[in-house]
């Protein structure tokens, strides 16, 4: 029979579950507040041995912190939350006390004395997860937003924590079950003479399911990219002004500029924001045959800077090409860039790249407005000067469009790989469902490959999930979260 949810969660262990647990929940040092969390079902009991009588939840008490023998060693804020309403779903009691090592070692040290324990790294998230408080996106989406290194990534994060991608996914998997009734209805009865599965709609739904998972698909990609960022690496001929491209990039002199080819002989990886988005940019050595041991060294770490960038930009000296006002035409133009190519690209199908024709404040205003009406709408080409900043929102744009974050594309959620794999996972089995029922095969394999669609989206929000996952997602999160 078929089973509405999937839900199928490991529980934790009893010791674990009556345990509580305690940890800093904020970063460790000198500060002029600290958070100390409890959780657990004496989580009021112990607290009240430190901080005294505690009798309205959600009530603010501001009271002296004493150790088991009695001694006041700080003063400060106490927080009871009675379950369900905390955020593990178990009484939580927070105290806000000053931000000094040695009080906040005291204060965790006084609860572990009176019954409490450590808590695990990301001890009192899964303790969320598991009393249904949120589900692993809406966990994840807070570990996001607390490592966001931009605007944008903490706004997506944001998105992931309030629930919009949950509810995506779960509006996504309420139509795979819708199906998988009605296909595992027809099976159930097949004295019935009639082809359930050749009514229209219902190619018209397994369609329209595919359009969706597609497009949460998309816009996970662009939430990944947002929090993991991107690289770029730079690459092209000694003296083409792959250092100034990365100097113009970061805003300051991070590469050594000079007229002697061969300067860069390693690879100069930068971490900044382009529009918001985080990205590493590395800057290779240039490309030709060694000069020394060392600089073959340095172009084999060029090449396979390359082949792991997630895009590259390929740095050309214009005024080293042989364009002419008289000559100039796309023809030209590409065989000039074959020939630059040469001993460029060793596996030229590996290498995602933009095509970047530097120098362009060298050459003449008139030579400057003939190539770029020769490149007009050509979105792989583009003509830069990395000294002036000439095409550089030009370059920017199209570096996002070809990493799949354009202008157009602001995600409303963030993800992570592991979400990325279960939506794709679950895209495979749905277009393979699709397959069998076109191809007219008995509704027993389209209804099996509904089911691992259903798995595959219920392991992103946690309805389909193993120890092993849990330990995995949880032990990145902090201690105190």
């Amino acid at each position: 029979m078929l089973r509405a949810s999937l839900k199928t969660h490991p529980e934790p262990s009893t010791s674990d579950a009556l345990a509580t647990i305690v940890a800093e929940a904020t970063p460790s040092g000198h500060a002029g507040i600290s958070v100390v969390r409890l959780s657990g079902a004496s989580a009021l009991t112990i607290a009240q041995g430190v901080a005294g009588r505690i009798s309205k939840p959600r009530h603010a008490y501001f009271r002296s912190l004493k150790t088991a023998s009695g001694r006041v060693f700080d003063q400060g804020v106490v927080l009871y939350f009675q379950a369900p309403n905390s955020f593990t779903g178990e009484d939580v009691v927070e105290f806000q006390g000053h931000g000094g090592p040695i009080v906040v070692s005291t204060l965790i040290q006084t609860c572990v004395e009176m019954g409490a324990k450590m808590a695990r790294p990301g001890e009192f998230s899964e303790r969320a997860f598991l009393n249904d408080k949120m589900d692993l996106v809406q966990l994840e989406g807070v570990a996001d937003l607390i490592a966001s290194a931009s605007e944008q990534a903490a706004k997506s994060a944001l998105g992931s924590l309030t629930g919009v991608f949950s509810k995506a996914v779960n509006a996504l998997v309420t139509s795979v079950i819708e199906l998988r009734i009605y296909i595992e209805a027809s099976i159930d009865f097949p004295e019935e003479e009639i082809d359930f599965l050749a009514e229209p709609f219902v190619l018209e739904r397994i369609t329209r399911i595919d359009a969706q998972l597609q497009q949460i698909l998309k816009q996970a990609e662009q939430g990944r990219r947002l929090q993991a960022g991107f690289s770029i690496a730079l690459v092209g001929s000694p003296n083409a002004g792959k250092s100034s491209v990365l100097n113009r990039f970061s805003g300051q002199d991070s590469a050594i500029v000079t007229a002697i080819p061969g300067t860069t002989r390693d690879v100069i990886r930068e971490q900044l924001l382009l529009d918001g988005y985080p990205i590493q940019i590395a800057d290779t050595a240039g490309i030709r045959e060694a000069m020394d041991a060392i600089e073959q060294e340095g172009i084999a770490r060029s090449r396979q800077t390359a082949l792991m960038a997630d895009l590259c930009l390929w740095i050309i000296d214009v005024t080293a090409l042989d364009l002419t006002p008289l000559n100039l035409c796309r023809s030209v133009l590409e065989q000039n860039l074959i020939a630059a190519q040469a001993g460029l690209f060793e596996d030229d199908a590996t290498v995602k790249r933009l095509v970047v024709l530097n120098k362009m404040d060298l050459l003449p205003e008139t030579m400057q407005r003939a190539l770029s009406d020769l490149l007009a709408g050509d979105s792989h080409t583009f003509l830069v000067s990395a000294k002036t900043g000439l095409g550089w929102d030009h370059l920017a744009s199209g570096i996002k469009q070809m990493v799949g974050v354009g202008d157009d594309s602001e995600s409303l959620f963030s993800a992570r790989t592991r979400h990325i794999v279960a939506l794709t996972e679950a895209a495979q089995y749905l277009t393979q469902a699709k397959k069998s029922l076109l191809a007219g095969l008995p509704g027993e394999l389209m209804a099996e490959d509904l089911k691992q669609v259903q798995i595959a989206l219920g392991e992103i929000t946690g309805q389909v999930t193993s120890d092993d996952l849990l330990g995995k997602i949880f032990s990145s999160f902090c201690i105190g979260k």
